[in-house]
C-alpha cells in the first residue's frame, strides 16, 4: 500500500455554522451522511467550504458518471440557458426534447422501434413504467424483487424492499404489488451456492409464486434492477435474466429494467442490461443521464409506450431543456471519452486490491462488480454476519481522511464505488489506500477480538 496522505480534518468552522443553520431549517428527515458542505466540485474532487479536498467515490449517488462540471456539460446548458430555459414541452415543445429521445432510442437495448419520454427523477420514470405498462396490458398487478430500490413516493416505496429507512411509517402502500427474491448469491433465499442456486430454477420458482401468491394473467409488468443499486450492488448470473425474460414472453408481461444508478456506462456498457444479454420491454434511465440536472428517461418499445392516451402522461418541468440539453452532452461524452472501457479498467483495478485485502482480512465477506459498479460486503468474522457498524465506521475514517463514500446493502454492510469515471489513476489509488487504511483500522481490531472469543 502506498503512502497516504491526510488530505483533511473536518468538520471545519464554516462546515459547522452550516450544520448548526441546517438543524434549525431543515427537517431531520433529509439526512446526510456526512459533514462536508461543498463549495465547489471538479472532475473526481470536491472542496468543502473550510477549503478541504475529497476525493469523491460517492458521485451525487451514481449522479455524475462524466464527472463535476464537465465542460461540454456546462457549455451545453449555458448555450441553452442563453437562449430559454422553460417553456413546457407540453404546451409549447423544443428541438432538444425530441432530440434525446431520439438519441435514448438509439442506444437503449433492443432491435425494434422505440419511444421515449422524459421526467425529473428516477422515481417519477418508475411511476410512469408502471403507469404504461399498465395501460398496456389492461392489468393490475407488479412484481418487484427483494433487496430492491425504486424510489421514494409511495409507489416507490411499495416496490423498495428495506424498511428502516425508507419505509417505516409512511403506511400504507399502493396495492397490487408482489415480492419475489432476487439472485443475491451470496445469500442465497434458497439456501444453495451458485451455480446450483435459484437461477436454474427460476421458472419453477416464478411457476410456483404465481400458484400461491399472484396470477399470472393479472401482471402488468416486473421490474427489476439488472444489478441492485441500494439493495448492495448485487450482480446476478446471466442465466436470471434468460429465465427472467422467458417468463414475461410466456405470460405476456412486460419486463421493465430500473438502470437509474446502472446506466450510463457504469457497468463497463452503455446500460447493464446489455452485459447480461437482456432485452427489456422498458428501460427506466435517470441520475447520470442529466450531468448534474435532474433527468430521467422511460424508453420502450413503440407499441407499449403509445399505450397511453394524450395527455395522460407529462409533468411541468419534465425533459427541461437546460436538462435535455445536458443528457445529449452526456451521451457524446461518453462515446468521446470512452467510459465505458474506462469504467471497466476501474472496477478491474478495484477488484484486485479489494481481493487481496479478502485475503488479509475475514470481515470482508464478498467483493463483486460490474464495470465501475464495485462493492464490499462487511461481515462479522468466520460468519456472514452483516457488519453495520462496522461499514460505518470505515466510511467515516474514509471522509476524515479525504474520501467521500457512501454505504449501501439491506443491511447497510455494504461498501459501493460510484466515484465519476473521469477520475485520474493517482486519484484512484490515492483514495484506495485511504479504504485499505480504513478497512485495516476496523477489520485489525476486530480480528484481535475474534481470536480471542476463539480461545476463551
Amino acid at each position: 500500500m502506498g503512502a497516504i496522505r491526510i488530505r483533511t480534518a473536518v468538520p471545519g468552522p464554516r462546515s459547522q455554522e452550516l450544520h448548526h443553520r441546517r438543524d434549525k431549517a431543515v427537517p431531520r428527515g433529509l439526512s446526510h451522511s456526512t459533514p462536508v458542505y461543498v463549495a465547489n466540485a471538479d472532475g473526481a474532487l470536491l472542496e468543502d467550504v473550510d477549503g478541504n479536498t475529497f476525493i469523491d467515490f460517492a458521485g451525487g449517488i451514481g449522479c455524475l458518471n462524466v464527472g463535476h462540471r464537465n465542460s461540454a456539460v456546462t457549455a451545453a446548458i449555458h448555450q441553452q440557458v442563453d437562449r430559454f430555459l422553460h417553456t413546457c414541452v407540453q404546451v409549447t415543445p423544443y428541438e432538444s426534447y425530441i432530440a434525446l429521445a431520439e438519441a435514448m432510442n438509439r442506444i437503449t437495448p433492443g432491435d425494434f422501434a422505440k419511444k421515449t419520454m422524459f421526467l425529473n427523477s428516477g422515481v417519477e420514470a418508475v411511476e410512469n413504467a408502471v403507469k404504461i405498462a399498465r395501460a398496456h396490458t389492461k392489468r393490475p398487478a407488479i412484481v418487484c424483487f427483494e433487496d430492491a430500490f425504486h424510489g421514494r413516493t409511495l409507489l416507490g416505496m411499495a416496490l423498495t424492499s428495506k424498511t428502516h429507512p425508507y419505509k417505516a411509517g409512511f403506511e400504507p402502500f399502493p396495492g397490487e404489488i408482489y415480492r419475489i427474491p432476487y439472485a443475491y448469491c451470496y445469500r442465497c433465499a434458497y439456501g444453495k451456492t451458485y451455480p446450483s442456486c435459484q437461477v436454474h430454477c427460476a421458472s419453477q420458482a416464478f411457476d410456483e409464486f404465481f400458484r400461491r401468491h399472484v396470477a399470472a394473467e393479472t401482471v402488468a409488468a416486473i421490474i427489476v434492477e439488472p444489478v441492485l443499486g441500494e439493495g448492495g450492488f448485487v450482480v446476478p448470473p446471466a442465466e436470471f435474466f434468460s429465465e427472467l425474460r422467458a417468463t414475461c414472453d410466456k405470460y405476456g408481461i412486460v419486463l421493465i429494467a430500473d438502470e437509474v444508478q446502472s446506466g450510463f456506462a457504469r457497468t463497463g456498457a452503455m446500460f447493464a442490461c446489455e452485459r447480461f444479454g437482456l432485452v427489456p420491454d422498458i428501460l427506466i434511465s435517470a441520475k447520470s443521464l442529466g450531468g448534474g440536472l435532474p433527468l430521467s428517461a422511460v424508453t420502450g418499445k413503440a407499441e407499449i409506450m403509445d399505450a397511453a392516451g394524450p395527455g395522460g402522461l407529462g409533468g411541468t418541468f419534465a425533459g427541461n431543456p437546460a436538462s435535455c440539453a445536458a443528457g445529449l452532452a452526456v451521451i457524446d461524452t461518453i462515446g468521446e471519452q470512452k467510459l465505458c472501457e474506462r469504467a471497466e479498467h476501474l472496477g478491474d483495478h478495484f477488484k484486485q486490491r479489494a481481493r487481496d485485502w479478502q485475503q488479509r482480512w475475514s470481515i470482508i465477506g464478498d467483493v463483486r462488480g460490474l464495470g465501475g459498479m464495485c462493492a464490499i460486503e462487511l461481515v462479522q468474522p468466520g460468519t456472514r454476519e452483516p457488519a453495520a457498524d462496522e461499514t460505518n465506521r470505515i466510511t467515516r475514517y474514509c471522509y476524515e481522511h479525504g474520501v467521500v463514500v457512501l454505504s449501501t446493502g439491506s443491511f447497510s454492510n455494504v461498501l459501493r464505488l460510484l466515484m465519476p469515471l473521469v477520475i485520474t489513476d493517482e486519484q484512484f489509488d490515492e483514495a484506495l489506500d485511504v479504504l485499505e487504511a480504513a478497512i485495516a483500522d476496523v477489520a485489525d481490531t476486530k480480528e484481535t477480538e475474534h481470536a480471542q472469543a476463539i480461545h476463551s
